[in-house]
């Protein structure tokens, strides 16, 4: 389907890969891994044909069609959110047009014996045949079971495309790639503005793609769900093995033991080849023996062992003070963002030490209740915060609010008090900003960069309460391993705001879930709640199989619909034919009975006279039997 030959790109002449090599096969689910910046996305750009390499091959099967999934995503404003969607199907959108047209010119046409016509109508049954092979009786529900599947609700499915977020309007974008049925699926990083249950659906949707899938993410347990095969670029290569990430680990970790311990026994031979070689040399009657054993050394293939890199930030998140054991304390919590109710009477109470998750579909208030425990938004109701409670804050968007126009040093230096000022090197360089890249500035900095600079800023305040929305989002998976181990051993009290599943594992110890304006506890982590959630999810995957079943009933019934309206302009062209046939015949009839009034006798005495005004009267009769036939018929319709 996909070969990649020997393919490099380099920037301002160093390479960022060189030569790698890799076919892609349907049914092939590739997970790319690496470091933020190793080239994962430069990969998928190639691919898709929006960026040129330097040197290499890449060949395709001359059908074979890609779809790529962006970071960034530009709509036409004005269409809404099903009217976007269907942007997937041109080839039906254009079909759709032609049997309009064709439609149109039939209905105001008259001459229904023409040849024209008759093309016409020819036109119209290609067009209707090309239509259901390409699925136009379905399109409009399977659209609608894959907005609902990415969490959009049939209410939104008529608002415009730029009333919602840019996480949502990226949800519409997958949406449209998902309903394209692709080839080859590229997806960058589509679990970043996903919740935990559209990325549930999502999961199961991509295990049953019947072609190939490679999706650069950061989220572990998405990867081993769906993929069966990692290709890892790291230091310019690519290690590519048939295992989901996990496994691949392993693998590659036994791998490079087996290189380490071969490469280490391959040198000791080495060494005592090398012994020999000058012993003997001192030795006339052993020089032979020594130039024999030179070239043998030189001959060996020297085992090289796979290069690892191993450079991640190291993190520690001190504790300010101890605050009171009442830490935040909210009572009939409040929210509304115009006519949309986002909360309504939410009580908290999180104690000292305690580390919680909000988890829930997007849009229902877990953002909205952190950004009101930190007194960044208007509310209703009261918050109030404990003795000695110092809070750091995180946003899902904190890189949003860095200076583009300052360098990475002044970023740290400008937010820096007089006590820190002087490790601000030493802290910038444990978030791996050393040497010359302490000067880059912010706005060239890659989203997983920006995200280590904000939690590097983040150290410069005291807190002993850790509010975090999203802190993962750009984050490769070593430094998402470093910041998960550090918030473990943060001693003070953790609210998290995420729907990475892998990087809640083990990190909480209660969980809310946010769901139709109210917050539901649960005392365990997110195995706990994701337990307790999959038995709530077969009632409700009750209820979403009736949902379905009328879904499909809807989709048969607009089919059915359809079937009906080519049916019903079926017979309306067939009637005004018959009805044009009896006006004709009426006319000619009359003609003949006025001739018969005028000049009988001349009249008559034409040959088979009779005979072929009989015809004529025993047809007009059939016509009118015709017409009376397609009449009933398109009532039984109407």
């Amino acid at each position: 389907m996909l070969n990649i030959h020997n393919l490099s790109v380099s920037f301002q002449g160093e390479y960022l890969f060189e030569k790698i090599t890799f076919q892609l096969g349907a049914g092939t689910r590739v997970g790319l891994v690496g470091k933020n910046g190793a080239g994962k996305s430069t990969l998928l750009k190639i691919i898709s044909g929006e960026q040129e390499y330097d040197e290499g091959a890449i060949a395709t099967d001359k059908e074979t069609s890609i779809g790529f999934l962006k970071q960034d995503i530009d709509f036409e404003k004005g269409r809404s959110v099903l009217q976007e969607s269907y942007e997937a199907f041109r080839e039906i959108k254009k079909l759709e047009k032609q049997l309009e047209e064709i439609n149109t010119q039939l209905a105001e046409r008259t001459d229904y014996e023409s040849d024209s016509y008759h093309d016409l109508m020819v036109d119209l049954n290609e067009v209707q045949h090309q239509y259901e092979i390409h699925g136009g009786y379905n399109y409009q529900g399977e659209t609608e079971r894959i907005l609902q599947g990415l969490g959009f609700q049939r209410a939104d499915f008529d608002k415009l495309t730029e009333t919602f977020s840019g996480g949502w309007r990226m949800r519409i974008e997958l949406a449209k790639l998902l309903l394209q049925n692709n080839d080859i699926l590229l997806l960058d990083e589509p679990t970043n503005h996903l919740d935990i249950e559209s990325i549930l659906w999502l999961e199961e949707f991509l295990k049953n793609y019947p072609g190939a899938v490679v999706v650069v993410s950061h989220d572990k347990m998405f990867l081993d769900n769906i993929t069966n095969r990692t290709i890892e670029i790291s230091l310019g290569k690519i290690y590519d093995y048939n295992k989901p990430y996990t496994q691949y680990l392993v693998q590659r970790g036994e791998l490079r033991e087996q290189q380490l311990a071969s490469q280490k026994n391959q040198q000791k031979q080495i060494d005592q080849t090398e012994k020999l070689i000058e012993k003997f040399r001192a030795k006339a009657s052993k020089a032979t023996m020594a130039q024999s054993l030179i070239k043998k050394l030189d001959k060996i293939d020297r085992i090289e062992v796979d290069e690892d890199d191993n450079s991640v930030m190291t993190l520690h998140f001190p504790v300010s003070i101890v605050p009171g054991k009442i830490v935040i304390e909210g009572h009939k919590i409040s929210k509304s963002y115009g006519d949309n109710d986002v909360l309504k009477g939410i009580d908290l109470v999180v104690e000292r030490d305690t580390k919680l998750a909000f988890v829930g579909q997007n849009g229902q208030g877990k953002s909205t209740l952190a950004k009101i425990i930190v007194d960044e938004i208007p509310h209703g109701g009261t918050m109030k915060l404990g003795h000695n409670v110092q809070i750091g804050y995180f946003a899902q968007n904190q890189a949003d609010y860095l200076d583009g126009s300052k360098t990475v040093l002044d970023t740290m230096i400008d937010a820096a008090n007089e006590k820190n000022r002087s490790k601000v090197r030493d802290i910038l360089g444990s978030f791996l900003f050393r040497g010359e890249e302490v000067d880059k500035y912010v706005r060239v900095l890659s989203g997983g960069e920006r995200n280590r600079l904000a939690l590097a800023k983040l150290l410069l305040q005291p807190f002993n309460v850790l509010v975090m929305d999203e802190p993962t989002n750009h984050l490769d998976i070593k430094s998402k391993n470093v910041l998960k181990a550090s918030l473990k051993k943060f001693e003070g009290t953790l609210l998290l705001v995420s729907h990475d599943r892998d990087f809640l594992q083990g990190l909480t110890n209660k969980v809310y879930e946010f769901k139709d304006h109210k917050i539901k506890e649960y005392l365990g982590d997110i195995d706990y709640f994701l337990e307790q959630r999959n038995l709530q999810n077969l009632r409700e995957a009750e209820k979403r199989t009736v949902i379905a079943s009328e879904g499909k009933a809807k989709a048969s019934s607009n089919k059915q619909s359809y079937e009906n309206q080519k049916k019903q302009k079926s017979l309306t062209n067939k009637l005004s034919k018959t009805e044009a046939a009896i006006n004709k015949l009426e006319r000619e009839i009359k003609a003949i009975d006025v001739e018969l009034a005028v000049n009988y006798d001349k009249t008559v005495a034409q040959p088979d006279f009779f005979e072929n005004y009989q015809k004529k009267k025993d047809k007009l009769t059939k016509l009118m039997q015709d017409w009376e036939e397609v009449t009933m018929k398109l009532e039984t319709l109407a």
